[in-house]
């Protein structure tokens, strides 16, 4: 057995934790960073395909020693995608095969029946036009599964590469493609950071032309060991506490402080409570800088513009930071919007969380990060964020999607959303003079403004899609239903589109910034 002197950085071996149902496991962990702290040592572990907000650091009490897996001296550092000095990353679980049909029979399903009106001669992949309707009624009919094609599920994450629906509906091999989002060619520089007075323009002397374009994405290509560390121990965000789950390009002299101030109006952080109460005393803000376009109740939408607004900007995408993982902090924010989402009471609009997006997207996007912070998650401002984004696509006449990758819980969010959004239009379906009702795939897209890939692919993840006699058949059957209603029921919070007073604008006009 090896000693706890032995142990080093890139070690592997079970370390004990508690799990969701509070009962000990030994997942296996690797061991990232080693300190002594008053002559006791502590270890920063990663658990081995576990998410990262998981790792933490433990005692030695908590290893096992006994099958400790000691890194190879003659390995030199790996390389990721042929980039140099990359570390690999976390053995990625295979994606299982779409389940199959349970067989079961149920005694009045409803039959939703896409129509794309097939050439004899194609095969699985449809050549039709995306406008053939869907059509719906609520008889009983057999299920032919012996003539039904085989219908892939693709995750809603990858959308569907070409742009003809049809086409792209269901690929050959049934296999998820990933989308890689089209960097930006200019660099944005990250080496600056200027949070000590509120810039209203980004440059001095004579403005360089304004960008409207540019990605959050973390390609990846550039992780060491003190990014994939968690950095700061705990954020005050007004009457919060809140626990990081990543790394975040804080100063680092702050990074060894037990508690992060922050004011919860203008983001701004301190390294003292006191520092944060004098600040207070001068902080003339009660809610985000810039427009209030949305207000219902006690929930407002505040229209933020990371040009007019660069060190409020800053200091939101710091705090995001420290939730978001696929995403990468740039502090030129002068291409994007926040709409960041408030809950009003006596003493302000405080922080719930925060979409931002570009000023204008070559691809259709409509999301580039979205947060929730981690004391209102769970309560259905998720949703409601989403919902927000996608009632200004419809008021912009666009159609949008999210920014790829989505993190695990934006995109459950979104699959939730997507499902229930689509679910609803299908289910308000009427028939009229006994015929039953269609609609197509763009007049969903056009009704949700969710991207015609999206809707696809969410078909295809709820199993409704079936082929049966030269067309394609949506399938709504008792438990969709009874679980759509369910959760309708539970979904208190929505977007009410008279409360919003949003004018677009054109970004591709210098004038407008």
């Amino acid at each position: 057995m090896a000693e706890v002197g032995e142990i080093i950085e890139g070690c592997r071996l079970p370390v004990l934790r508690r799990n969701q149902d509070n009962e000990d496991e030994w997942p296996l962990a690797e061991i990232l960073s080693v300190k002594d702290i008053s002559g006791r040592k502590l270890f920063y572990v990663h658990y081995i395909d576990f998410n990262k907000r998981l790792d933490e650091w433990v005692t030695h009490e908590r290893l096992d020693l006994k099958k400790i897996q000691f890194p190879k001296k003659e390995a030199k550092t790996p390389t990721k995608n042929g980039l140099p000095g990359s570390r690999p990353g976390s053995p990625e679980r295979e994606v299982p095969a779409s389940a199959q049909a349970s067989g079961k029979t149920l005694p009045i399903p409803v039959q939703i029946t896409l129509r794309f009106n097939l050439p004899k001669e194609r095969e699985a992949i449809p050549g039709g036009e995306p406008d053939q309707p869907l059509s719906s009624s609520s008889c009983l009919q057999p299920n032919h599964r012996s003539t039904k094609r085989k219908v892939e599920v693709v995750s809603p994450a990858t959308p569907v590469p070409s742009e003809t629906a049809p086409a792209s509906v269901f690929p050959q091999n049934g296999s998820a493609r990933r989308a890689v989002a089209a960097q930006p060619g200019r660099k944005r520089k990250s080496n600056c950071l200027g949070t000590d007075e509120d810039s209203q323009d980004s440059s001095d002397g004579i403005p360089s032309a304004p960008r409207m374009t540019g990605s959050l994405v973390s390609d990846r290509s550039h992780d060491d060991i003190v990014t994939r560390m968690k950095n700061i121990e705990c954020i005050e965000l007004g009457r919060h506490r809140l626990k990081p789950w990543y790394f975040s390009p804080y100063p680092q002299e702050l990074t060894a402080l037990p508690v992060l101030y922050l004011c919860e109006f203008c983001l701004k952080y301190g390294r003292s409570l006191k520092c944060l109460q004098r600040h207070l005393t001068k902080c003339d803000l009660r809610h985000p800088p810039g427009n209030e376009i949305y207000r219902k109740g006690t929930i407002s939408f505040f229209e933020i513009d990371g040009r007019k607004n660069k060190s409020y900007s800053q200091n939101l995408c710091l705090l995001a930071k420290c939730f978001l993982d696929h995403k990468t902090l740039y502090y030129d924010t002068d291409p994007f919007l926040f709409y960041v989402m408030t809950e009003y009471d006596c003493k302000g609009f405080h922080i719930v969380g925060y979409f931002s997006k570009e000023k204008e997207s070559t691809e259709d996007y409509n999301v580039a990060c979205i947060l929730t912070l981690p004391p209102y998650q769970r309560r259905g401002y998720g949703k409601l964020l989403i919902e927000f984004s996608y009632e200004l696509s419809k008021v912009e006449g666009k159609t949008g999607t999210p920014e790829k990758p989505l993190s695990d819980l934006g995109l459950l969010s979104y699959r939730s959303y997507w499902s229930q959004t689509i679910l609803e239009i299908l289910m308000g379906l009427k028939s009229e003079s006994g015929e039953r009702p269609q609609i197509t795939i763009n007049e969903i897209s056009e009704i949700t403004s969710i991207k015609k890939e999206d809707v696809i692919s969410t078909l295809q993840y709820l199993n409704l899609i079936n082929y049966y006699k030269g067309q394609y058949i949506l399938t709504l059957s008792e438990d969709i239903v009874d679980g759509h209603e369910r959760a309708m029921l539970k979904r208190l919070l929505r977007i009410d589109s008279k409360c919003l007073h949003f004018t677009p604008k054109d970004w591709s006009k210098r004038g407008k910034w």
